[in-house]
């Protein structure tokens, strides 16, 4: 059963301080976000996402700059300090001399038994970095989920999100998926960058544990429906660029709006944790999966688990999210 566990009432609120961004006692860990289950694995509903972790600046390019390794690992490590166990990677997050999926495996194996590691198949860049044509038939997309396994030395991927871009029917592409999950290749399946019509003709193939949309403040308003619906069927929601919104793989650029200013002011946090704030009371199904290559970002973006926001605040946010700008 998909379940999750509340950890206060939104009403709550707590600072930056007590989550454990400024001085005050204590470190606030995943666990303080609750817990949602993705078909039978329990996470924290912080996560953590790697396609910032092996270069510095914009992701996903093929002239990056590679983030130095121990550093990277020991990022993946605290994570997991810290409650972490929902790690969100795929074999195209590389840059020239790091490969994500290597770094979570050379960090991390052998793996805890509580580690959810979630990738995500379909888009393909070659070896110089360049995007190359999205895997589309079975074969070229058995190949890129053995090639998940080889890079994180698993016998199983414990979710395989299908990432397509367009419109067009994806039940042959799915069934693929569903064949190596009932081969036992893959625990269970999600869907990226879909509409309810894709997820409608993924359920009617193989069940559907989780979505990850682009998805934030200001970001799609029009998918309010759809994150909500997707609580409904007991579907995860797990929205990517939370934080840097139009800045998409750049990070997070421009300045803040003042209504995410003045309710940062508020709670002694940051914008980035306002932003996650928000996400994460969107429903008990949404999941946050931020991505950094910082310990003290990294810190600041668990301890947003534990930021409770009023319900004046969550208006003013939802105000400015219907303004339907990216911002």
């Amino acid at each position: 059963m998909t379940s999750a566990t509340p950890t206060s009432s939104p009403e709550t609120t707590t600072s930056a301080t007590d989550t454990g961004t400024g001085t005050g006692t204590g470190t606030i860990t995943a666990a303080a976000s609750g817990r949602w289950t993705l078909g039978d694995l329990p996470v924290n509903r912080i996560g953590f996402g790697t396609m910032r972790l092996p270069q510095t600046g914009a992701a996903l390019v093929p002239d990056a700059v590679p983030r130095d390794r121990e550093a990277a690992m020991a990022v993946l490590r605290r994570a997991v300090d810290l409650g972490v166990n929902h790690i969100d990677t795929a074999a195209f997050y590389f840059s020239p001399l790091r490969s994500a999926n290597e770094l979570i495996n050379s960090a991390l194996a052998p793996y805890a038994d509580d580690l959810v590691i979630t990738t995500k198949v379909g888009p393909a860049r070659d070896e110089t970095g360049e995007w190359a044509a999205h895997a589309r038939t079975p074969e070229a997309l058995r190949g890129q989920v053995e090639e998940n396994l080889r890079q994180l030395g698993r016998d199983h991927l414990d979710v395989v999100n299908l990432r397509i871009v367009g419109t067009d029917s994806i039940a042959e592409r799915f069934g693929a998926l569903a064949e190596l999950r009932e081969a036992g290749l893959i625990r269970h399946l999600g869907l990226s960058n879909v509409t309810p019509a894709h997820l409608a003709e993924a359920q009617a193939i193989a069940p559907v544990v989780c979505v990850q949309n682009r998805y934030g403040i200001g970001v799609r308003p029009e998918d309010d429906a759809f994150v909500r619906d997707c609580g409904e069927r007991g579907i995860a929601f797990v929205p990517f660029y939370a934080i840097a919104a139009a800045g998409g793989e750049r990070g997070a650029t421009g300045a803040e709006p003042a209504e995410v200013l003045a309710v940062a002011q508020a709670h002694g946090a940051s914008a980035a944790q306002v932003r996650l704030a928000w996400t994460l009371h969107q429903g008990p199904h949404v999941l946050a999966i931020p991505g950094t290559g910082d310990l003290g970002h990294l810190a600041a973006n668990v301890a947003a688990g534990a930021l409770r926001l009023s319900e004046d605040e969550l208006k003013l946010l939802e105000g400015l999210h219907r303004g339907g700008a990216a911002v």
